[in-house]
Formats: C-alpha cells, structure tokens, sequence
C-alpha cells in the first residue's frame, strides 16, 4: 500500500512532530510512504527523517509561499502515484482537493484535522468554501473530541466521514529519557523550572504564563522552547516584567525529551488548541502538567493535570504555587499524569491509521 503525506513545511509545530515521529513507524509496518512539503527548507526534521528512514521527500524546486498556485500543478502531478493521501493542515486542505477535482483516476484522500479553531471559520465565504472542500475527502480524521465537535458544528451538518482518532506520543522514549541537571542548562542549582514547549503565535497565550511567574518567588525560572514572529514581543514583556534573568528563550531545540526531565512543571497556555502533543510528553516524562482550559486540551488534561481558566494568570500562578510547595499533592498529580500519559502512546494510533489506510484501499479494489 502506498501512502502520500502532504503538509506545509517540516518546522516546529505539533503537526509536523506528529508527522516526524509517525511517518517512520508505518515505514516499519510495511508500509510504502512518500512525504510532500509546499515549503522545502531543510529543517532539522527533514535531515532527520532522510537520515532515519531513508524517506522520499517531494518539494518545489524554489522556496516560496505555500499559497502559490505551482503547489496546484505539483500536487496534481504525483497524487496520481499512490493509493492513499493524507493531508494535514491549511492551504494543503484546499490545494489537494482542487487538484483531486483535475486527476483522472483520485487516490482516496484522508485529512487530518489538527486544530478546534482557526481564521477561516470567522469568515462566512470560506465557511461555505469549507463545506464543498471538505466533502472530496474520504475520511477526516480529529485528532481529539473537542476538534471533532468544532468541526462539525462548522461544517453545520452532521458528517458521517469524521473519525476519532487522538494522537500520540513515544512514551518511553520521554519516560526514560536523561534529565540536565541544572547547571548543565545554565540555571542556579536552586531553581525551581517551569517548562512551556509552543511556537510564539497568538494561539499559545505566552503572556498569561509570563504574568502568572512574574508573581512566583525568585528562584522559579521559566524555560520558552519554540520560535514563531512574536518571540521579541514576548521577550519585551518579560523585560517590562522585571523578570528578564528567569525567563530563557531557547528556540527550537531537539532535546526536549532532556529538558522535560529536568523540569519542575509543564504548562501549555493556550487561547485553544487542538490536542496538545507538548502536555503528553511532559505527562510521560514523569512531570505534572497544567494547561488552559479549552477543548482538545482539557480532555487530555482531564482527571490527571491541572486546569486553569483561559487567560486567568492568577489561578495559574495559584496552580503553580500549590505544586511547588505541596510534595504530596505533587507527587499525586505525577502519579495521575503518567496513568493517563499511557492513553496516547503512538503505537494506539499508527494502528488506527493502518486500519482507516486499509479501509480506504478495500474501497479501491
């Protein structure tokens, strides 16, 4: 069976992690699977998933826009060669049906969506837009409740293509991961370490978190991993803060597994969000985890982290304290957090995704 992943790019984001820690494991399942990115830089997961699994990567020629109309023309020019493709993220969503409208033989299409909001929805042209694209894919894959039902409630009709099916993550590889000790990562032999994996975008909300540690003693440090266009911003906010010195930026970076385990806490701040991949890695890597709460998040969270209301800094400075000072109350919630962690292990999912890529091939034959 051949199968065609399709995304944006290989940069840091949930989707591309997913991808970048799925695409080898169906390689190991038999399957033949080929990647396309729209934008071909040559990120650190695109050396390494060609240095890993030997994967064939399909990319324009040039570094341009993924909105330009040539990714019409090399879409339509190889999903001819595979009997599935699966497709994650907008403008892919769109590109890959129009060009499936102007493919004499379709292969099945499978999109996965990754997110409970985004832009397109506040807009009544592309609400409609969405109806139509929607529809000239087989199957739609929601990565958690909460995206399933926003969806749905988009789309306004109840469809019966959307699937479940959560994501997952490498639990033992978090879970036996190596901790730094603090002074390996340049921090006091004292500090307490707050950790926060996200891209700087408006969605992921830095400014509550930064608000909630510019009230937590001296020794809580704050660890950002991520870029994205408003990290300046964020880094200006932390300076008007007064809390510049326990506050590092550290970009992106391919030991997150490590600083995971040498972290206190981990926390995702976010206006909404889809899942949440960074919170199941800290659950598996034997931390308490606190996220805001919304849907995709909350569900993960659930009867395990911490909650705390979207944008409320002070209940999560509240949540933060309690942790930091109450061992057995921590201690209960690395319990709880590493019971549920297991719920999401990538392996549960890989063979989800078998079945629906086995489905959808009975339905060419």
């Amino acid at each position: 069976m051949s199968v065609l992943h399709i995304i944006n790019s290989l940069n840091f984001g949930g989707a591309e992690k997913l991808l970048f820690d799925t695409i080898p494991k169906l390689k190991d399942k038999g399957l033949e699977v080929d990647l396309m990115i729209l934008y071909g830089e040559k990120t650190f997961f695109f050396k390494e998933l060609e240095k890993r699994c030997n994967i064939k990567i399909i990319k324009p020629k040039k570094l341009i826009s993924v909105y330009h109309i040539s990714h019409f023309f090399l879409i339509k020019k190889y999903i001819k060669n595979y009997d599935t493709v699966h497709v994650h993220l907008f403008p892919c969503l769109y590109w890959v049906a129009i060009a499936s409208i102007f493919t004499k033989k379709p292969p099945k299409l499978l999109f996965t969506e990754h997110n409970t909001n985004n832009r397109r929805r506040n807009n009544i042209l592309f609400k409609y837009l969405d109806r139509f694209i929607y529809k000239k894919y087989d199957k739609v894959i929601a990565i958690s409740d909460g995206v399933k039902q926003n969806l749905k409630d988009h789309l306004g009709q109840e469809k019966n293509n959307i699937i479940q099916i959560n994501n997952g993550v490498d639990i033992s590889f978090f879970h036996n991961s190596k901790p730094y000790s603090n002074l390996e990562i340049n921090l006091p032999e004292d500090a307490k370490i707050i950790i926060q994996i996200s891209s700087f975008y408006p969605q992921k909300d830095h400014d509550t978190l930064l608000k909630a540690i510019s009230l937590l003693p001296e020794n809580t440090h704050l660890i950002l991993v991520g870029n994205g266009v408003l990290i300046e911003e964020k880094k200006k906010l932390a300076s008007d803060l007064n809390i510049t010195k326990r506050v590092h930026f550290l970009g992106y970076r391919n030991d997150v597994n490590r600083l995971l385990k040498t972290a206190d806490i981990c926390v995702l701040s976010s206006h909404y969000e889809g899942f949440g991949l960074a919170i199941v890695e800290g659950m598996a890597s034997g931390i308490p985890c606190i996220g805001s709460n919304v849907k995709g998040l909350s569900e993960v969270l659930k009867d395990a982290g911490i909650l705390f209301e979207r944008g409320d800094h002070i209940q999560l400075k509240n949540s933060l304290e309690k942790l930091l000072s109450d061992k057995q109350y921590y201690d209960s919630i690395v319990e709880k957090c590493i019971k549920k962690s297991k719920e999401y292990d990538i392996s549960l999912m890989v063979n989800k995704h078998l079945k629906v890529y086995n489905s959808l091939k009975k339905q060419i034959n």
